[in-house]
C-alpha cells in the first residue's frame, strides 16, 4: 500500500512539474507575441476619430510590427489621445516630424496604426513625444463618397439613354444623321469631298516641292537671280531702263492726248476743219473753186499757145527742151 502512495505522488508531481513547465513556456510565448520583455518608449499621437482603435492593437513601421497601444483615452473636447509602446530599437528611424496614421490590417481587418518615419536629417524621436496625425479616409467617407459616385453613375445612365432614345427616334443631329438617308449621303459626300481637297492639297505640297526644288538648280535662272550679282546688276539695269521707256511713253501718251484735245476743239485751224461744218463747207468750195480756175487757166494756156503772137516763143521752148534731152541721151 505503501508503494502505491507512492507511485501516486510521483504521478501527481509529474503532472505538476508538466503543469508548471507548461504554464512558463505559455507566459514566454505569450510574453514574446507580446513583446513584453523587449525594452521599449512610449509615444502618443491625437486623432479626431480613430474608428474602433483598441488597446493592444498593432503599431507599425514600413510593414514591421514594432509596438501595441497601450492606452486610449479623450483628449480636449472631442479628440482621442492614442499612447502607444513601441520598441527602443526602431527609435533610429523614427523622427520628430514623423507623422502617424489610422489603417487596418486587411479590408475588414482590425485597426492598426502606421507610423511614417519622417525626414532623416531631423533628430530622433524621444519619449513622451507626440506624433504629428495624418487625416484618412473613414468608412462613413468612403461610403458618402461611394454613394455620390453611384448617383452620378446613375444620372449619367439616365442621360444616355434619353441621349439614345432620341437619337433612335431621330432627334438632334446625331438622330437625323441615323434616320435620315439623304442627310447621311450629303455628309458622306462632304467627307467624301474634303478626302479630295485633302489629296489635291498633297498634290499641290509636292509640286510646290519640285518647284522649290528646280529654282535651287545650280545655274539656273532662279538660282542666277538669287546668286549672281552681275545677272541681279543686268535685271536692274533693264528695270531702270523701262521704267524710262513708260516715262516717256507717259509723256508721247500725254502729248497726244494734248493733241487730240486741240482736234476735238475749235480754237485752232485743224480742229475748226474738223468740228465746224460751216467752216469745212466753206474749204470745200473754196477747193472747188480752185479747181475750176486751174481748168480755166488751162485752156487759156492751150490757146495761148495757139495765139500767132506767143506761137514763136512756144516753138523756141519746145526746141530747147528737146535739144536739152539730145544731149542728156548723148552724155
Amino acid at each position: 500500500m505503501q508503494t502505491t502512495e507512492t507511485k501516486r505522488n510521483v504521478l501527481v508531481g509529474v503532472f505538476i512539474f508538466i503543469g508548471l513547465l507548461i504554464l512558463i513556456v505559455g507566459i514566454f510565448t505569450l510574453g514574446g507575441q507580446q513583446k513584453a520583455f523587449v525594452k521599449s518608449m512610449r509615444i502618443n499621437a491625437v486623432f479626431s476619430d480613430i474608428g474602433g482603435l483598441k488597446a493592444g492593437n498593432n503599431v507599425w513601421f514600413s510593414g514591421v510590427k514594432i509596438g501595441t497601444v497601450k492606452t486610449i483615452k479623450f483628449y480636449g473636447r472631442s479628440q482621442v489621445e492614442v499612447s502607444m509602446n513601441i520598441e527602443q530599437s526602431a527609435r533610429q528611424y523614427i523622427r520628430k516630424d514623423a507623422s502617424a496614421k489610422l489603417s487596418s490590417d486587411g479590408l475588414i481587418g482590425n485597426k492598426l496604426i502606421v507610423i511614417f518615419g519622417g525626414n532623416p536629417s531631423t533628430a530622433e524621436i524621444e519619449d513622451g513625444d507626440i506624433l504629428q496625425v495624418q487625416k484618412d479616409l473613414s468608412t462613413d467617407d468612403i461610403m458618402k463618397t461611394l454613394q455620390e459616385n453611384n448617383e452620378n453613375l446613375i444620372g449619367i445612365t439616365t442621360n444616355f439613354k434619353k441621349l439614345s432614345g432620341d437619337m433612335v427616334k431621330g432627334k438632334g443631329l446625331a438622330g437625323t444623321l441615323l434616320a435620315d438617308s439623304s442627310l447621311a449621303k450629303s455628309f458622306k459626300a462632304i467627307v467624301m469631298n474634303l478626302q479630295k481637297t485633302t489629296q489635291t492639297s498633297a498634290t499641290l505640297a509636292g509640286q510646290l516641292s519640285r518647284f522649290s526644288a528646280k529654282l535651287n538648280t545650280k545655274g539656273g535662272l532662279a538660282d542666277k537671280m538669287l546668286t549672281d550679282t552681275a545677272v541681279f546688276g543686268k535685271l536692274t539695269a533693264t528695270a531702270d531702263q523701262l521704267k524710262q521707256t513708260a516715262a516717256k511713253a507717259t509723256v508721247i501718251t500725254d502729248n497726244l492726248s494734248k493733241a487730240s484735245n486741240k482736234l476735238n476743239s475749235t480754237d485752232n485751224a485743224l480742229g475748226l476743219l474738223l468740228n465746224d461744218a460751216k467752216t469745212a463747207e466753206q474749204v470745200k468750195t473754196t477747193m472747188g473753186n480752185l479747181q475750176e480756175s486751174s481748168v480755166k487757166l488751162n485752156d487759156d494756156l492751150e490757146a495761148a499757145q495757139h495765139n500767132f503772137l506767143l506761137r514763136g516763143f512756144f516753138k523756141k521752148k519746145e526746141k530747147a527742151e528737146a535739144a536739152a534731152a539730145t544731149q542728156k541721151t548723148t552724155n
